[in-house]
């Protein structure tokens, strides 16, 4: 279960925020917005009848992995190319990415004919290396975190004149992910509540920045995968660790920013960190219900709203599913676990005598029970039954956990002793 994390118990939802002598302000989003418009999709956001209906919230869902790219990092690093001087374009630029941040300055760079290097750590996902790659892009595949690759192009960089992007902690950056907010406001003005998964921060500070300027009583909940709770120990001086692999790589940052720390220290609301079923789950639900495709970064505020609903019924919730850029083997994946996770497709083991018709029996039995059988396999050497049997391993398709507790009963009241594997 996700768990929420007060960062700011002294306020209340409708005590002024001060906004004084933060490095961006609500103009400079403004003003982003006239840079990233017709250059960005303005993205819907849309309300989700079904899901509001499971999460016992009203809510709204903005498609940022609907951009070109598939994430709303183009914003950013659109309103950070577009500054750079003439003498500054030509010299080209570097930045370091898990994949996102990669492809909106790839993408961007091309358009405005820039020379852009792109480095990303090893263990990105190959569709967004070959996609940041498509783009035109000089792609460096190095370092084992994001920070060890962040080393490397700085030196890179500055060995070769570049210009370094960077992909969160730079107030440009902040202030074209803050278009996101602004969008979401205008287009649903009565949101009280933001869910808004955090990396490195820079989605979660312009988007803050921007609600607290225009709804100071609107709420704003940050999200981080458990493996990686870099912004919660920023703020919290804690030390829980950072590492692993988790399906949000794209927000699997060990060091957050800090510009965005300090934004989401005086900003931001509450944390909650999701674990990796919770992250598999919102993926899974969203492909269901929604039809759209998002990666476990962009899925992590419904793994908080589905994960704990009641700290969300009856508000008005705006949810940013911020990227869609997920290999279809993952994809895969993941419906399939959760489908075993809720009892519709699970592995059976039975022993079974080595005898003629003993396989057609348990088929039977399986198909009077209205479960189908997806894969068979017979184990005869590699087990410690007696010589004269054999273990009988299936896979098998169910309506849900109901009809598999039937399926199992039926199987034991036959007299065969079957295990879920």
């Amino acid at each position: 279960m996700a768990e929420a994390l007060d960062t700011t118990s002294q306020r209340t939802p409708d005590s002024a925020v001060d906004l004084s002598d933060l490095p961006v302000t609500v103009a400079d989003l403004q003003a982003a917005a006239d840079v990233v418009r017709g250059a960005v999709v303005q993205t819907p956001c849309n309300y989700s009848r079904t899901l509001s209906a499971i999460c016992g919230c009203d809510l709204w869902l903005k498609f940022e992995n609907l951009q070109f790219t598939s994430s709303f990092k183009e914003r950013g690093a659109l309103n950070r190319l577009t500054a750079l001087s003439a003498e500054e374009r030509q010299r080209g630029v570097i930045a370091m990415s898990a994949g996102n941040h990669a492809q909106g300055v790839a993408y961007h760079a091309k358009r405005l004919g820039i020379p852009a290097t792109i480095v990303m750590p090893v263990g990105t996902p190959m569709v967004k290396i070959e996609n940041t790659r498509h783009h035109g892009a000089e792609v460096i595949v190095t370092g084992a975190t994001l920070e060890e690759a962040a080393t490397f192009a700085r030196t890179r960089g500055e060995a070769r004149g570049m210009i370094f992007v960077h992909p969160y902690d730079d107030p440009l950056v902040i202030a074209g992910q803050g278009t996101v907010g602004l969008e979401m406001l205008k287009a649903v003005p009565e949101l009280d509540t933001l869910v808004v998964p955090i990396g490195g921060g820079g989605l979660i500070s312009g988007i803050a920045i921007a609600a607290k300027a225009l709804k100071p009583s609107l709420r704003i909940l940050g999200v981080e995968a458990w493996l990686y709770p870099s912004m919660y120990n920023a703020i919290h001086d804690g030390n829980l660790p950072a590492r692993g692999d988790t399906l949000a790589e794209g927000i699997a940052v060990k060091s957050p920013g800090k510009i965005t720390t300090e934004i989401v220290r005086r900003l931001v609301d509450d944390i909650a960190l999701v674990n990796e079923a919770e992250l598999e789950r919102a993926v899974a639900t969203l492909i269901s219900i929604e039809k759209t495709v998002v990666e476990g970064a962009g899925a992590a505020g419904l793994a908080a709203i589905m994960s704990d609903p009641s700290r969300f019924a009856g508000r008005k919730v705006g949810l940013v599913l911020s990227g869609g850029n997920i290999d279809t083997r993952l994809i895969a994946s993941v419906l399939t676990r959760e489908l075993a996770r809720e009892g519709r497709l699970t592995q059976l083991s039975l022993d079974i005598p080595d005898r003629p018709g003993q396989l057609a029996a348990v088929a039977a039995l399986l198909a009077e029970a209205g479960a189908n059988i997806i894969e068979v396999s017979h184990q005869r050497t590699f087990s410690d039954l007696p010589a004269k049997a054999t273990l009988l391993q299936l896979v098998i398709e169910t309506r849900d956990a109901a009809h598999l507790d039937e399926v199992m009963a039926k199987l034991g009241a036959s007299g065969l002793s079957a295990r879920c594997t």
